[in-house]
């Protein structure tokens, strides 16, 4: 193919991209020819290493070529990129789990998918005229190529800047972004080359390498972490805005330029993948989430109009102006069921029993059916969920399951459906109960079923009806190693995160533990907002200065219990439930009942219990979401 070179060298498999006319941009054919012979190669005995160049000097490769992209799509045919993006994102993974080392030289513009080549091999090498980036967002894109997780990994917020303000990188930068391990001069490029080629020896460039240059990143990391650690696109733009300075000036102009959809989304995956430690293969199916709705419902087709096509500069962007809602977020960013980003070895289908498919059962159910998993369900009430098959028990929907998943509401109904399930299952298969229960049920039903032969596994969720729709649960796990293995990938369908916790009964342990310090910080942060309002304090100025000093809380940053004041919570709407009242004052016994039994003294746990206990069974809390505490006390007085 004339626009690369593959071949084999020695020791080296060698691939040069040959295109320098067109900045070395990378077609499909071009990602399935590398594809395919690093497939060949990582058999091949004979080939120790894989080198990755480029001819010419302005370029190792500058991205995808998203003409075709955009002519497809334009005419509404979107699978022709969903096919690219899948296939590129699967060579990327590739090349981050090679067995053998890849060596890459990355001189000039390294963009897009010139990252995904070149910036997840064993040894990445950089020289004076390197400029490493990531522009997505300002053609509607989010960072891809598993950029994300790179960006995720750069120290501080460095990620929320690169990916925000698509700021390109000198040698020096993407040594201390993480893009980049090892400055080596131009001039003895050629020289090292042979090198690996004669001795499959990747050894040879670090003793070639000469200390990274100055970063100018380095130099801006105070200010970058200042103003980029709000956690929102909208905390970052706020904080930009509250100071005049050369940084924040050229900073909001970069923000200004690209598209608040994109923006908002990469600062979610960031978080994301921070949270959870994330792998190459969870950043590429987040990146993918995106993509695959990129055309449709997103800003690139008319990023590349205005970028590319017309080049008149002047993207009209979804949402511009304003802030960018959080359920469209989780719209671009929820599980594509069927459709998802697989890779090798995660194509098999599990069958799947799931028991109690209430508000938030019917939901994970569905999101494992589009998975392609094969799922049984039974519920008392009557439900249809699309991709489900109805048993006329929970013994039927059982029977024959490698897993069945419980959602249930108590400890006293998860033992009475244990006792009719247990006796159903295979030998072998998993039980895995995501029901908030009390630790003791959860332990005992543990116990009952490693007795039949079982793995047990007690995962309750954290993320309400939002995240179980949404595929953004919090697992929160007890069980044995093999157990929670055996869970883990549906869990990856089901929410963003599972921590194994321990062992059984750790999981419950640790949800009533959260959930005690939630119900608690949520009524000191309703306090608050009311003792403001006495005060004459504006909302909106508390809201400022709590959220970004030490008085941050999640009640306040993310589920803010004042209407109209940081990001959309239940209180922008009328306190409709996201988590309801009573549930947390469920939750609230259950760290009591708990606390009694191992003796611990948990005085405020207790008052809470005590406040939602008035709230949800004396006063009108019933029905309301939990932070509906504030207008609780904007209603009362001391004494």
């Amino acid at each position: 193919m004339a626009d690369i070179d593959i071949r084999i060298t020695g020791r080296a498999g060698r691939i040069t991209f040959s295109r320098p006319q067109a900045l070395n941009a990378m077609s499909y054919e071009m990602c399935m020819a590398i594809d395919a012979a690093m497939r060949l190669w990582r058999d091949d005995d004979d080939v120790a290493l894989v080198v990755i160049d480029a001819t010419g000097d302005k370029a190792f490769c500058a991205g995808g070529d998203i003409a075709e992209l955009y002519d497809t799509g334009t005419k509404g045919n979107y699978e022709y990129g969903r096919r690219f993006w899948r296939d590129e994102y699967r060579l990327n993974a590739f090349i981050a789990e090679y067995p053998k080392p890849v060596v890459s030289f990355m001189q000039g513009f390294t963009m897009g998918g010139g990252v995904g080549i070149g910036c997840h091999g064993s040894h990445r090498v950089v020289d004076d005229s390197s400029r490493i980036a990531m522009p997505e967002c300002g053609i509607g894109l989010v960072p891809d190529v598993g950029g994300s997780l790179l960006l995720a990994r750069a120290p501080g917020h460095l990620g929320e800047y690169l990916g925000l303000t698509t700021g390109r990188m000198a040698a020096g930068d993407a040594i201390l972004a993480g893009f980049a391990d090892h400055f080596v001069p131009r001039g003895t490029w050629a020289d090292l080359i042979e090198m690996l080629e004669a001795s499959g020896d990747a050894a040879h460039v670090a003793s070639h390498a000469l200390p990274a240059p100055p970063s100018a990143l380095g130099e801006m990391q105070g200010d970058i972490d200042r103003h980029f650690s709000g956690g929102s696109l909208a905390a970052i733009r706020a904080s930009l805005a509250g100071e005049d300075s050369d940084f924040t000036e050229k900073t909001r102009a970069a923000l200004e330029r690209n598209s608040p959809l994109s923006m908002a989304c990469t600062i979610e995956m960031l978080r994301r993948l921070r949270a959870e430690d994330g792998t190459i293969r969870q950043a590429l199916d987040l990146e993918y989430r995106f993509t695959w709705r990129a055309m449709e419902h997103g800003d690139f087709l008319e990023g590349i109009r205005a970028q590319i096509i017309d080049k008149d500069r002047n993207p009209q962007w979804q949402h511009a102006g304003g802030t960018v809602p959080d359920a469209a977020v989780r719209h671009m960013l929820a599980p594509l069921g069927a459709d998802a980003l697989t890779f090798e070895g995660e194509d098999r289908q599990m069958k799947i029993g799931f028991i109690g498919l209430g508000n938030m059962g019917a939901p994970m159910a569905a999101n494992l059916a589009r998975a392609g998993h094969e799922v049984t369900g039974f519920d008392m009430a009557e439900v249809s969920i699309e991709g489900v098959a109805m048993a006329a028990s929970a013994a039927e929907a059982a029977k024959g399951a490698e897993v069945v998943i419980t959602m249930l509401p108590n400890g006293q109904i998860l033992r009475a459906v244990a006792a009719e399930i247990i006796p159903a299952m295979d030998k072998g298969a998993a039980f895995v109960d995501c029901s908030t229960v009390d630790v003791d049920s959860a332990r005992a039903v543990a116990d009952q079923a490693e007795a039949a032969g079982l793995l047990a596994v007690d995962a309750p969720v954290s993320g309400g009806v939002g995240g179980a729709t949404a595929g953004t649960l919090t697992f929160m796990a007890g069980g044995s190693e093999a157990a929670f293995a055996k869970a883990a990938p549906l869990f990856d369908i089901m929410g963003q995160k599972a921590v194994h916790c321990g062992a059984a009964g750790a999981g419950q342990a640790a949800k009533i533990c959260n959930n005690m310090i939630l119900g608690a910080t949520m009524i000191v942060t309703c306090e608050a907002f009311a003792l403001a309002d006495k005060l004459g304090l504006d909302r909106q100025k508390m809201f400022d200065v709590v959220s970004t000093s030490s008085g941050y809380s999640w009640t306040m940053n993310a589920y803010c219990p004042a209407p109209g004041v940081g990001p959309q919570s239940p209180a922008d709407n009328d306190y409709k439930p996201g988590f309801a009242a009573e549930l947390m004052l469920k939750d609230l016994r259950l760290s009591q009942q708990a606390a009694e039994s191992a003796d611990a003294d948990t005085p405020m746990g207790a008052l809470a219990q005590q406040l939602y206990t008035q709230f949800v069974e004396q006063e009108d809390g019933k029905g309301m979401d939990f932070s509906a505490m504030l207008p609780r006390f904007e209603k009362r007085h001391r004494g």
